[in-house]
């Protein structure tokens, strides 16, 4: 039974004791008789007195009754309760200090006001916060008049008034601010600033005895009063967050637990509070709050249930009965949103037992019908009521609830705010919740919170005061700010929470997550009891105490106004918003036991899809619907994924940022939806894994990205009669008041800056704020600067950095005559004067700062610290209206490394327009460029593009930290054009010396720009040009005679037939792009091989042929049976397709390299083996001829007709050459005799006539012996078109002019026949002869025949490797090195390098020969056996443009070569160019100066004889800086002379070189350190290189990932601004505390300790599984799979090594024995390269020794993988396979087309699982 308050022997309390010994029985030992007190008030002569059981206590009347709590006290009081008050009488009674401990909630408070009440003392509270100084507590310095004087603050008052001082909160104060009241609680001493002691009052009475009270109060001593106590009320702590307390304190208090009042006198005040409610209902609610307060739910990790909030639930169910249970839980207990998986389950299990689990189905739905001013004043209810109508399912129900002062709206009425059901709902339980108590919003960005709210006040008559939460936000930026008045007095002002409180608006709490707790903590004694206490003394009281204490006291307002006691107004509200708290997070699990006891809170879930189809459609009517529809498919698949890489991607696509996309949408409707949502996620920035799961996103919902195409968009920008056009865009030009802040910068226009403003330019003109985010150095500011430029609009430029504060963000404080003056910062100026705020470097600032940028986009408005406010609308006193005009653009580099900045795109990016700014593209950079360096020659431009993109690739694929960018080759170009003579190898240098002390990344930057011809470290004399060779004279050595006339014998008529090809297809190959990595190879030095990349092998193709078309290398790959093909490129109009001709089964297909279609064209019905040849002279014209070896026909194909054209031959053919379009040499099979064919030009004509055969006979010249000189030759080539005559006279040392053919034979270099083949006369044979023929010479070891020829030929080589070249006048061929004269070319002690192949090189106008090695492939084809029957050697050959050729190798090695005498001259120039011409002359430095004299006449001058050097004088020759003498540096001097005083200077590579035996010190130091290491840890030199070769691969990895790792704990370890300082920086905070003479009054940066409680930031752990069975080992020879693999596992285990702390990691393998081989254990990780060998060793024996894993097992594990992988949430799983990719959820599966890219792969995946959770 509760004991009531009794006034004497009242006839009452004999009632009640009948009533206990009645029931005491019944209830047995837990009832009423047990230990009950009763509390009596007693009025005596002495006095009155309160007795609570068998402890009186006297009563004192009050000095200050104001200060006496008031209505604390109830009608019963539980009997829990009143024995915590005769506790707290005895130690009163006693004289001491008590402490209330206890869980969170009022109670602790209440008991302690309700004892102060009981006892009218006087009470001084104070909540401490982490901001609580000891001014705050002691004495706080005020200025008046000019003067400081100390004011006592609420410890010293309380001391010498014998007041109560209630300190709540302990466990928030920071440590050692509580140690001041130390000797106060012990001693009651304390020493004041102001020089007075406070001493206590036994002490002080005693001196009082023996000196006289004047004279004490000349020694400055006050006496404590004897009433003084303490009172403090604080959390247990460890068990909930905070600062333990300090022994020395904590020894000084008494302490009484303060639990939860037991269940039956909880379960009487809720019967009492809901009557109607069912008593069974009741006791389940109860039982349920009690067992989630229990130790058992704590060790679960489960916050305690706020027992103190079930009255309010149960007056909101007394009110609506037909709510859920489980709806009720959830808004005091909101357990979905706060607690993860496994809470959840538990606290569903307690609602189960308890029978409260009725809400499975769909809530009771409800919306409000009506709102309307109440018309009838309830009894108790103060201020403005409203009576709201609810209907809830079928049933309406009238109640009223607290009103604003306005009046309200009807529901429904705004235009602005679409309704939908789930709004509705949510909006009638907010109703119901504020008919009790404050509440809490909580939904995930974006999603309407604001939205929400401005709804419910407005429909209330609310008005709003928005206040935004920041992290460092301080108790004083909650409850009031010191400010000076214009006579210099320190005064306090009320911020608007105390405002709101006074003119009873709704206080919107914006980011209550956000707020540290310490801080928040403050508001618990307003939120709880609407009572406050302020800074300057002020109290704030409930309003029905505030009218009990004016009535009790007979005082008036204005009376208590000056004393300083205000009521809160009855319609004051809180209502806060906040993020979903993140379960298990340490910064993000804001909502703990204190918050839960706060409020009342709703959980704004996520609209339907329906319902958000309706709002878009509703807000933005003109949107197209199938692109609403597309964009909520995409947004709600990734909403409802488990993957926490889609789930943030959906966090920015909020219903805000859908809006956004819909409203320019609707605009512009030809947009794509795609370029929007990369748009709004920033999807250029993302980690590769988030990227790739958003575009698997977008293809799924089928949302293809139809942008224009960029290049045929027309980007140029006007301004034409006061408009502006940005491309199809165009806006009206500002008209600029203030002309000087308009930016003006040099811009080159390019098409990507110009796409990026237009883009700009649509969000602008929507009234858009806008984000450009982007890498250093791509030009956001340029964009910006020229994109206001352009519209002439002035810009407020304001730069952030790491110690941003939101104070300086607004204003600047400064003093000025004693007086705060604040200055308006550019933000304040921008909102004033409508200019455009540009914000650069956003992400340097904390996002706790930036964010209160957040109501100023939304709302408009924005608290200043000078008590201003900005309002979007209508002007009030002290506000500041924002200009129609201002917008914002902020700037900030990329989130994530190597920027570490703060992630301002990920807490504020929805609330603002993004926009990627990128580097231009190759094509813009280079015009762009082209602009900045007009004189800098193209190939260089060219070169430096391609190499910074690809360097910027590197940087995205994190194999480099730095991403260059635009700003430093811009940089490079400028130095290129100022300075031309300076090589770009130097001048690159200027950007690259930051990275020449990192070994590693050197070797990358400089392996990256020697692939694109920069030849960086490259020396002007490092040309090796192959060594040149005479070239045997030419001579005539026959005539070819075309027999024209005669018998039919020599002139035969060849029918011909036509027909359509038979085509069969297509068929659609699988067309693969595989990035080559071209490679230039003139980077240390200068030689005939200019470039260089590999076509993948794959270790089953071989290479069959090579070709070339206008410069496109098409080359062609065969499978495994042994074919022989060639391949030829069309011509135009059919570019990018090829005709494939296989020889032995005369197949021929059509290829489109493009689409992979395969058409097979067949030409005739006769299927004849053997070898069959394509002549593709005129593939380029679409038309190829094709014969059989052996064969009497001639199929030609048009290939753009279709139709196959026959010619039947009366011999026998061995070889054909189109020697021209129209004439064709043919070779007979068994005589090698030749004949001319001669057709007409297009065989379809009617008129075509016949196609005409000639023989040609060869006669050789006399030598007067009547023999031969020329045996018949066999032509191995014979060029399609003639030599220039200029190259023909060369070549033949005469001047000629005529028809001619270059022919190439085994038995000479070249042979040129003139007048072949237009001219029938006799044709002069020319040939330069060889010495020995080259049939006849052994082919050598080749490359290919060391591993199985064995050097025999087992047959003639099918391909000819031999080129003409007719512009270069050169016959380029490729012989085997059995055919070279190798003596020739190298010097007798050189040994000739290994190599593939000769390029023989005869040059015809210089009469030279060259031999040109060319290198041995890498890799060795094991079909090496037949390659010998393609060629002879291992390179094949093709000659491409006018003076080069591109060689093939067996291994896929592409080489282009140039021989050209003219290329090769031009190219050489270039390259030094390159290199510039520093070339080791010393640099003298010299300084011009006037001297004053005027030069007279020229004249040699006198010459020393002693020669001593002159500076000036005009007198001496050979002098220096002189005038009219012959010298050097002077002036008027008739000519330079030098007499050798100059400084000798050692060259550059002298002063480079340093001395060997310096080097070989060197070399021996690091030797002998490294065979110590190798002893220390007793591994052989042999284990050492055999670890070195699995380290060596994966050293850049490695390298990499320590560098992430590295800065990812730099990046934890940031050090915070630590406040209230007594050195380091001035706080501008606190500036008026230092006006006043405060000392703590600086910030200084430290290492912040975590918060105590907090929970423990783990090590993230690691699972490397490793395949371990025997296909490992079987097909590593194929594939080199278990080396990739071993190299994975090293580079885990070299870049963890020290990271133990951060990364706690285990390997294990898995293979057909078992799945979990242990390889490394966690707690026992290698420590040295020996013990990472060893892992090694294990893992590959293991592969040696285990079966194959068998495949029935391989589809369990992967179906059970792919299942794996889409539920698991706080576990990632990584796998690479190819086939499955699809089904597997995106980002969490990898293709490794080669396996050298496992590394990179591994390190993606650990780069973006870090960066994640950094």
């Amino acid at each position: 039974m509760h004991s009531q308050i009794l006034c004497k022997a009242t006839a009452a309390a004999v009632a009640a004791r009948r009533m206990r010994n009645i029931l005491g029985p019944v209830l047995g030992k837990g009832g009423w008789t047990w230990n009950t007190h009763e509390v009596k008030l007693l009025n005596t002569s002495a006095g009155d007195t309160v007795k609570i059981g068998e402890i009186s206590y006297q009563l004192k009347t009050p000095r200050n009754p104001e200060l006496v709590p008031i209505n604390h006290m109830s009608e019963t009081l539980p009997q829990t309760v009143v024995q915590h008050l005769r506790w707290i009488m005895q130690k009163d009674l006693l004289g001491q200090d008590v402490f209330l401990i206890g869980p969170p909630g009022p109670l602790r408070r209440s008991i302690a006001m309700q004892y102060l009440e009981l006892t009218k003392r006087e009470v001084e509270y104070v909540a401490l916060s982490r901001d609580t100084t000891e001014t705050d507590l002691k004495q706080r310095r005020e200025i008046r008049s000019g003067t400081a004087f100390y004011i006592d603050q609420c410890a010293v008052r309380a001391a010498t008034e014998g007041r109560i001082l209630v300190l709540e909160g302990l466990e928030k104060a920071e440590r050692n601010v509580l140690p001041v009241l130390n000797n106060l609680l012990e001693n009651r001493e304390m020493q004041l600033e102001d020089g007075r002691f406070l001493m206590s009052y036994q002490r002080y009475d005693k001196l009082l005895t023996e000196h006289t009270k004047e004279e004490l109060d000349a020694w400055q001593i006050v006496r404590v009063s004897e009433d003084f106590r303490v009172i403090a009320l604080g959390l247990p702590v460890p068990r909930y967050k905070g600062n333990p307390l300090d022994p020395p304190l904590r020894s000084r208090f008494q302490a009484r637990d303060v639990y939860y009042l037991p269940f039956k006198d909880q379960l009487e005040i809720l019967y009492v509070v809901g009557p109607n409610v069912p008593a069974e209902r009741v006791s389940q609610l109860l039982s349920f709050a009690t067992t989630l307060c229990s130790q058992e739910s704590s060790n679960l990790g489960l916050p305690d249930f706020p027992v103190d909030n079930l009255p309010p639930a149960l007056t909101v169910l007394e009110q609506f009965p037909m709510l859920s249970s489980q709806q009720l839980v959830q808004r005091l207990y909101p357990y979905q949103a706060m607690l993860g998986k496994e809470g959840r389950t538990a606290v569903e299990g307690v609602l189960s037992r308890f029978e409260l689990l009725d809400a499975c189905q769909q809530p009771a739905s409800s919306a409000v019908l009506k709102v309307a001013p109440a018309s009838t004043e309830q009894p108790g209810r103060e201020g403005a009521q409203a009576d709201v109508t609810v209907r809830i399912t079928d049933k309406d129900i009238t109640f009223q609830v607290p009103a604003g002062t306005k009046a309200p709206r009807p529901p429904n009425s705004n235009p602005a705010f679409i309704s939908t059901p789930s709004h509705s709902q949510l909006l009638a339980e907010m109703v119901q919740s504020h008919l009790v108590k404050d509440m809490c919003l909580i939904g995930a960005k974006g999603c309407g919170k604001s939205v929400v709210a401005k709804e419910f006040a407005e429909m209330l008559g609310y008005n709003i005061e928005p206040v935004m939460l920041y992290q460092d936000m301080t108790a004083r930026d909650l409850l009031q700010q010191r400010y000076t008045l214009a006579n210099g007095d320190t005064a306090w002002r009320p911020s608007p929470l105390v405002t709101a409180a006074l003119e009873g608006k709704l206080l919107l709490l914006d980011g209550i997550h956000r707020v540290n707790l310490g801080t928040l903590a403050v508001l618990s004694r307003l939120l709880h009891d609407r009572e406050l206490s302020l800074y300057d003394g002020s109290r704030l009281l409930r309003w029905d105490r505030y009218q009990a204490l004016k009535e009790e006291l007979q005082l008036t307002d204005e009376q208590l106004h000056k004393r300083s006691i205000f009521p809160v107004h009855p319609s004051f509200r809180v209502l806060a918003l906040a993020e979903p708290p993140v379960a298990g997070s340490s910064g993000q699990q804001w909502l703990g036991p204190e918050l839960l006891t706060m409020f009342m809170f709703h959980n704004i879930q996520p609209l339907a899809r329906a319902q958000e189809t309706s709002l878009i459609q509703g807000l933005t009517p003109n949107v197209p619907k199938e692109a609403v529809e597309q964009l909520l498919h995409l947004t709600h698949n990734l909403r409802q994924t488990n993957d926490p890489t889609a789930q943030s991607l959906a966090s920015s696509l909020s219903t805000r940022q859908l809006l956004r996309i819909c409203r320019r949408l609707s605009q512009y409707p030809e947009e794509s939806i795609a370029h929007a949502v990369n748009k709004a996620c920033l999807s250029r920035f993302l980690p590769s894994l988030a990227r790739s799961s958003l575009q698997k996103g977008l293809a799924n919902c089928s949302i293809q990205d139809t942008q224009p195409d960029a290049e045929a968009h027309d980007h140029s920008c006007s301004v034409k009669d006061g408009v502006l056009t940005i491309g199809s865009v165009s806006a009206p030009v500002y008209n600029a008041g203030e002309k000087m802040k308009v930016p003006d910068v040099l811009f080159y226009d390019n098409a990507q800056h110009m796409m990026v403003m237009e883009d700009m330019l649509k969000d602008f003109l929507l009234g858009e704020h806008l984000l450009l985010v982007g890498n250093q150095g791509v030009g956001k500011n340029k964009i910006v600067d020229r994109f206001l430029h352009l519209l002439n609009r002035p810009r407020e430029y304001l730069q952030l950095h790491r110690d941003t504060t939101v104070q300086t963000l607004t204003l600047q404080p400064s003093v000025r005559d004693g007086i705060i003056i604040y200055e308006d910062s550019p933000l304040v100026k921008a909102v004033k004067m409508g200019h455009i705020l540009v914000i650069d470097e956003a992400d340097k600032a904390p996002t706790n700062v930036t964010c209160i940028l957040k109501t100023l986009v939304e709302s408009g408005e924005m608290i200043l610290a000078d008590g201003r406010r900005i309002v979007s609308a209508e002007r009030r006193p002290n506000t500041i209206a924002m200009h129609p005009d201002f917008r914002m653009l902020v700037l900030a580099n990329r989130p994530g490394f190597p920027f570490l900045g703060n992630d301002f795109f990920g807490s504020l990016g929805d609330i603002f327009s993004c926009h990627a700014v990128d580097n231009p593209k190759p094509q813009a950079e280079f015009a762009m460029l082209k602009r900045y360096g007009p004189a800098v020659p193209d190939t260089t431009l060219h070169k430096l593009v391609a190499a910074f993109g690809e360097l910027r690739a590197m940087a995205d694929q994190g194999t480099i930290t730095y991403p260059y960018s635009t700003r430093e080759v811009v940089n490079i170009v400028k130095h290129l054009q100022r300075f031309p003579d300076e090589g770009l190898a130097n001048v690159v240098r200027n950007v690259f010396d930051f990275d020449s002390y990192n070994k590693d990344t050197r070797e990358v930057l400089i392996e990256a720009l020697h692939r694109h011809g920069i030849p960086i470290g490259a020396k002007p004399s490092s040309v090796h040009l192959a060594k040149e060779l005479p070239l045997p004279e030419v001579r005539l050595s026959g005539y070819w005679t075309t027999n024209q006339e005669g018998n039919a014998r020599r002139k035969l008529l060849c029918p011909t037939e036509t027909h359509p090809i038979d085509i069969k297809g297509p068929v659609f190959l699988r067309v693969q792009g595989y990035p080559c990595e071209r490679q230039e190879s003139r980077a240390l030095s200068f030689t005939e091989e200019k470039a260089t990349w590999q076509i993948p092998m794959s270790e089953v193709n071989i290479i069959c042929d090579v070709t070339t078309n206008n410069e496109n290398k098409n080359t062609t790959i065969s499978g495994v049976w042994q074919p022989f093909v060639t391949v030829a490129a069309l011509g135009s109009p059919l570019e990018g397709q090829v005709v494939l001709h296989e020889e032995q089964s005369n197949t021929v297909l059509h290829l489109d390299v493009l689409t992979g279609a395969v058409r097979r064209l067949i030409l005739s019905q006769e299927l004849s083996p053997g070898g069959h040849k394509m002549c593709r002279e005129f593939a380029y014209k679409n038309w190829l001829l094709f014969y059989k070896e052996g064969g009497n026909q001639l199929d030609v194909l048009d290939v753009l007709e279709g139709q196959v054209h026959t010619i039947s031959l009366p011999i026998n053919l061995s070889k054909v050459f189109l020697v021209a379009e129209d004439r064709w040499l043919l070779v007979e099979s068994n005589t090698n005799k030749k004949f001319l064919l001669t057709k007409p030009m297009h065989m379809g004509a009617e008129d075509s006539g016949v196609c005409q055969l000639h023989s040609v006979s060869e006669d050789g010249v006399s030598t007067g012996h009547g023999a031969s000189s020329d045996e018949m030759c066999v032509p191995q080539t014979v060029g399609s078109d003639q030599m220039p005559n200029e190259n023909l006279s060369a070549a033949l040392g005469q001047k000629i002019v005529s028809p001619n053919r270059l022919l190439s034979d085994t038995s000479s270099y070249a042979r040129i026949i003139v007048g072949f083949p237009d001219l029938m006369s006799p044709n002069e044979v020319y040939s330069f002869m060889r010495d020995v023929d080259l049939s006849e010479m052994r082919g050598g070891d080749s490359g290919g025949q060391i591993f199985s020829r064995g050097g025999l030929k087992s047959s003639v080589a099918k391909r000819t490797n031999c080129v003409s070249l007719l512009s270069a006048n050169q016959v380029v061929r490729a012989l085997p090195p059995g055919q070279v004269p190798l003596k020739d070319i190298f010097p007798p002690d050189v040994t000739p390098p290994m190599t593939a192949a000769y390029l023989e090189v005869t040059d015809l106008n210089s009469k030279k020969l060259k031999y040109i090695p060319v290198p041995r492939s890498l890799s060795v084809s094991p079909y090496t056996t037949w390659i010998s029957k393609v060629s002879d050697s291992d390179v094949l050959l093709a000659g491409l443009g006018s003076g080069g050729v591109v060689t093939v190798d067996m291994g896929g090695y592409v080489r282009l070569w140039e021989t050209g005498l003219e290329n090769l001259q031009r190219s050489l120039l270039e390259w030094r160019t390159m290199i510039g011409s520093e070339d080791g002359r010393p640099i003298q430095i010299t300084v011009q100066r006037d001297s004053g004299l005027d030069v007279t006449a020229p004249k040699h001058g006198k010459v020393d004889p002693k020669n001593a050097p002159h500076v000036g004088g005009n007198q001496w020759a050979g002098g220096t800086g002189g005038r009219d003498t012959a010298g050097l540096g002077g002036k008027g001097g008739p000519y330079r002379l030098d007499a050798g005083h100059k400084v000798h200077q050692l060259s550059k590579a002298e002063i480079d070189a340093i001395p060997e035996d310096v080097r070989r010190a060197a070399r021996e130091m690091g030797e002998k350190a490294f065979k110590d290491r190798l002893k220390e840890i007793d591994m052989s030199e042999y284990d050492a290189s055999t670890y070195e070769r699995f380290s060596g691969n994966v050293r850049r990895q490695v390298q990499s990932l320590r560098i992430i790792l590295d800065s990812l704990q730099a990046k934890g370890k940031e050090r915070q601004w630590l406040k209230n300082q007594s050195l380091g920086e001035l706080d501008d905070a606190k500036i008026i505390d230092g006006l006043t003479g405060e000392k703590a009054i600086y910030k200084r940066r430290g290492e912040l300790d975590p918060e105590l409680g907090s929970p423990q930031q783990k090590p993230k752990r690691l699972r490397v599984l490793a395949d371990v069975s025997g296909s490992m080992y079987r097909f590593n020879g194929v594939d080199g799979r278990l080396e990739r693999s071993m190299e994975a596992v090293c580079m885990v285990m070299e870049a963890l090594e020290s990271y133990e702390q951060k990364i706690k990691y285990d390997i294990v393998g898995h293979s057909g024995d078992g799945y979990d081989i242990e390889l490394v254990r966690t707690d026992k990780v290698p420590k040295n390269n020996k013990q990472r060998l060893k892992v090694l060793k294990v893992t590959i024996a293991l592969s040696l020794y285990f079966p194959l894993l068998s495949l029935w097992l391989f589809v369990i594990f992967l179906l059970s993988l792919s299942l794996s992988l889409s539920l698991s949430l706080s576990v990632s799983v990584f796998v690479s396979i190819s086939r499955l990719q699809r089904t597997l959820p995106a980002g969490r599966s990898f293709v490794a087309m080669d396996t050298k890219h496992i590394p990179h792969i591994l390190q993606q995946i650990f780069t973006s699982t870090m960066l994640s959770s950094a």
